[in-house]
C-alpha cells in the first residue's frame, strides 16, 4: 500500500518557460505514474493546438486556457511514488501574474524543486528562491534543465550551479539544504533514467535526489493551529470547516476555539468527527488536509482566514505586530502609512506599516540604518504593522509555521516576511 510510505508535498518553482511542467510530466511518465495511452492523448491534443512537444507539460496544465496559452496558471496537484516517499506535486506557476498561487503552493511544501534552464538565473528565479525561503521551504533541489540545448556541456552546468549557489546563499539557504541535478526534461535525460549524454555526471538523477530528501520533522509537539480554508453546511451533518493542520494534533472530542470568529471574540465548540480523503479518522496532524464536524459552531460563526486551536491554547490574535520583511517588487518605494494586503496562512487582511525601525542585512541580520524614510526593492527591514481588523498570527520564535506572510498590491508580490513580536488582543 502506497499509504504506508511517508508523504511529502513538493513544489516545483522557477522562471516562466524554464520547463517546470515538462519536468513534472517527464518525471511522472518515466516513473510509470502516467499511463502510455494518457500521454498519447495529450500528444495528439498538443499537436492539434500547434504545440507539438508540449505533451509532458499538458500533464499538469490541464486547464483549457493553459493548454492554449502554454502557461501554468492555477496550482495543480498530482501524486506519485518513489521507492521511499509518496509525493504530492504542487506545480507552481512561474508567470508573474500567478505568483499569488505560487505563494499558496510554496507555503504547503516540504521541499521545492527549482527549475533553472540553461539560460541561467532570471528575475523570477530570484523571486521564487526568496519566497520559498521566506515561506519556510527548508530544502531545495535545483534541476538545471534544457542541457540538450547546450550539448550537455559540463562547464555550462557548473557555471549555472555557481550562480544559483550564490543566489541561494543571499536568501539564506545553507549548502546542505540544496542539491543540484543536471537534466533535459524534454529528452528525458537524468530525470528518472541515467543519461549517456552526461557521462561526466556522477550524482543522482532527479528521481534519486527526491529520495535523498530528509523527511522534515512534523511539528506535532507545537499547539494545534488550523487555518480555516472554507466552512460548509452539510445537510444531515451540520457545520463542516475544512483546512490544513499547520501544527499540533487534532482529535475527535477536542474542545476547540476558532478566532477571531464573527464577533472577534472567538467561538467555542467540540470536534465530533474528522475526515481525511473521504475516510473518517480519530486524529490528524501537521500537513493533513481535513474536513471536520464541529458541535456548537454555526456556518456563519467563522470564516476563511480564522484559525482553530484548542481551548487551553488559543491561537494569537494580534492588534499590531513587528516583522522582518524584504521588499521584492514595489513600483516605487515603501514608506510609513503604506497599507497593502497581507496574505498570512488563509487570511487576507489589509495592514498598515506604522513604522520602519531599521534596515538590515537579510543574510546576517545586522543593522544598516536606523529609522530610514523608505525601503526600496531588495532591502530588508524591521517594521511595525497594524492590521485594519484583528488578525491571527504567531511569532517566528513560537510557531514559525504561522508567522510567515506575503505582501501583495495591485496584482503582485511586493514583499514577504515573518512576524517577530506582537501585541496580543484580549478576547
Amino acid at each position: 500500500m502506497a499509504k504506508e510510505k511517508p508523504h511529502m508535498n513538493l513544489v516545483f518553482i522557477g522562471h516562466v518557460d524554464h520547463g517546470k511542467s515538462t519536468t513534472v510530466g517527464r518525471l511522472m511518465f518515466d516513473s510509470g505514474a502516467l499511463p502510455e495511452q494518457q500521454l498519447r492523448k495529450l500528444k495528439e491534443k498538443a499537436e492539434s493546438l500547434g504545440k507539438g512537444g508540449f505533451e509532458f507539460a499538458f500533464v499538469m496544465d490541464n486547464l483549457k486556457e493553459e493548454q492554449e496559452r502554454g502557461v501554468t496558471i492555477d496550482l495543480s496537484h498530482k501524486k506519485f511514488d518513489t521507492d521511499k516517499y509518496y509525493f504530492t506535486i504542487i506545480d507552481a506557476p512561474g508567470h508573474r501574474d500567478f505568483i499569488k498561487n505560487m505563494i499558496t503552493g510554496a507555503s504547503q511544501a516540504d521541499a521545492a524543486v527549482l527549475v533553472v534552464a540553461s539560460e541561467g538565473v532570471m528575475a523570477q528565479t530570484k523571486e521564487h528562491a526568496f519566497l520559498a525561503r521566506t515561506l519556510g521551504v527548508g530544502q531545495m533541489i535545483i534541476a538545471v534543465n534544457k542541457l540538450d540545448t547546450v550539448n550537455y556541456d559540463q562547464a555550462k552546468f557548473e557555471a549555472i550551479q555557481k550562480d544559483v549557489q550564490a543566489l541561494l546563499k543571499t536568501v539564506g539557504y545553507k549548502d546542505d539544504q540544496v542539491r543540484f541535478v543536471p537534466i533535459s526534461a524534454y529528452k528525458g535525460d537524468n530525470v528518472v533514467k541515467k543519461s549517456d549524454s552526461m557521462s561526466w555526471w556522477k550524482g543522482p538523477t532527479l528521481m534519486e535526489a527526491l529520495d535523498q530528501l530528509p523527511m522534515p520533522e512534523k511539528p506535532t509537539d507545537l499547539p494545534l493551529r488550523l487555518p480555516i480554508q472554507d466552512i460548509y453546511n452539510i445537510k444531515g451533518i451540520g457545520t463542516v470547516p475544512v483546512g490544513k493542520i499547520e501544527t499540533g494534533v487534532m482529535k475527535v472530542g477536542d474542545k476547540i476555539v476558532i478566532v477571531p470568529g464573527r464577533e472577534g471574540k472567538g467561538v467555542k465548540g467540540e470536534v465530533k468527527t474528522i475526515e481525511m480523503h473521504h475516510n473518517a479518522v480519530d486524529k490528524a496532524g501537521p500537513g493533513d488536509n481535513v474536513g471536520f464536524n464541529v458541535r456548537g459552531i454555526g456556518v456563519k460563526d467563522a470564516a476563511r482566514g480564522d484559525v482553530l486551536g484548542k481551548e487551553d491554547n488559543v491561537p494569537t490574535v494580534a492588534t499590531e505586530f513587528k516583522a522582518q520583511i524584504v521588499v521584492l517588487n514595489h513600483p516605487t518605494v515603501v514608506t510609513v502609512g503604506y497599507t497593502p494586503v497581507f496574505h498570512i496562512h488563509t487570511a487576507q487582511v489589509a495592514c498598515q506599516i506604522t513604522a520602519i525601525e531599521k534596515k538590515i542585512n537579510p543574510a546576517t541580520g545586522e543593522t544598516l540604518q536606523e529609522n530610514p524614510d523608505f525601503l526600496k526593492n531588495g532591502e530588508a527591514a524591521i517594521v511595525k504593522i497594524k492590521p485594519v481588523q484583528p488578525l491571527c498570527i504567531e511569532t517566528q520564535k513560537e510557531i514559525p509555521q504561522m508567522a510567515r506572510f506575503a505582501v501583495r498590491d495591485s496584482g503582485q508580490t511586493v514583499a514577504a516576511g515573518m512576524c517577530i513580536e506582537l501585541t496580543k488582543k484580549e478576547l
